[in-house]
């Protein structure tokens, strides 16, 4: 009895149709794609995480840098105010003849020493401020006072320093709400440095202290004078480290370039802002925005 032989299977690899071979390219193809896809992001990652390390190495160094500028201008300070204090004293005895009359050269010179030392002693106490605002060591302490009291202060202040009667120095009755809560030392330092400056560049007129509550839960307080004014151009940088105008005046009265920089960012610290309006030849205003109550309080 004969067998039928099984029929032969013609579907093997060989006789795959052409769209399977198709299909297993186009699969092949992709699954090198993927594998280089994974591949290049393996590689990105590991750049990015490079890229971070790096980042945070200069951030650290950078830390450091500021830490120890902080720290050096801090130990610098201290150390300036021992001599200058001496400087001081002295001048002081000299010019109340505590050891004898002076000539009106000598009277003359002493004055200049005076002047210089105050000068150089604004600027430590100014550099000794921003060393403890930039490492974080200044501390806000908030409590409730009268603007007139703050503005009495201030008078008596500065009416020794008025040495000249064609300019005069006007503090005008507080208008709104006439109580604030906030740092009353830091407040006092920023109207100083406006009304310093302010005498600096007026010669004639007048410079006027105002503050208004704007009933929005902020106060203005304003020093306008009637000084030289200062070009538009550079209203930006006024309130930049160690920024001075370039003008014939400025050349004459030495300066740090500190006060203004360093009002700024203690009005920051009281939760405001501070500003400038001024026309060449006609005068200036400076003013801090600030919250009537201390925003942390």
């Amino acid at each position: 009895m004969s067998r039928t032989a099984p029929p032969i299977d013609e579907a093997g690899p060989a006789a795959q149709s052409p769209q399977a071979l198709v299909d297993a390219r186009r699969v092949d193809e992709l699954e090198k794609s993927v594998a280089l896809l994974s591949l290049e992001l393996e590689q990105t990652n590991q750049g990015v995480v490079a890229l971070y390390a790096e980042l945070d190495d200069r951030a650290e160094q950078l830390r450091q840098a500021n830490e120890l500028k902080s720290r050096f201008l801090s130990y610098m300070s201290h150390e300036f105010r021992t001599p200058l204090s001496s400087i001081l004293s002295i001048t002081r005895i000299l010019l109340d003849r505590l050891d004898g009359p002076l000539s009106d050269e000598q009277e003359k010179q002493v004055h200049f020493i005076s002047n210089s030392a105050m000068e150089l002693t604004e600027m430590v106490d100014d550099l000794l401020d921003l060393a403890k605002i930039e490492a974080g060591r200044i501390v806000v302490s908030p409590d409730w006072f009268e603007m007139v009291d703050l503005f009495s202060a201030l008078r008596g202040m500065f009416k020794p320093i008025l040495s000249t009667q064609a300019v005069s120095l006007i503090f005008e009755e507080p208008t709104g709400e006439t109580r604030v809560y906030t740092d009353h030392s830091k407040l006092a330092q920023i109207l100083r440095n406006f009304i310093s400056n302010a005498l600096k560049f007026t010669q004639k007129g007048e410079i006027r202290v105002t503050a208004a509550a704007d009933g929005e839960g902020f106060v203005t307080f304003a020093v306008i004078d009637t000084g030289v004014g200062i070009a538009a151009e550079h209203h930006g940088a006024l309130f930049q480290d160690f920024v001075q105008i370039d003008t014939p005046i400025q050349k004459r009265w030495r300066g740090t370039g500190l006060g203004l920089s360093l009002s700024k960012r203690l009005a920051t610290l009281l939760g405001g802002t501070v500003g400038v309006e001024s026309e060449l030849g006609v005068g200036s205003r400076f003013y801090v925005r600030i919250p009537t109550r201390y925003p942390d309080a």
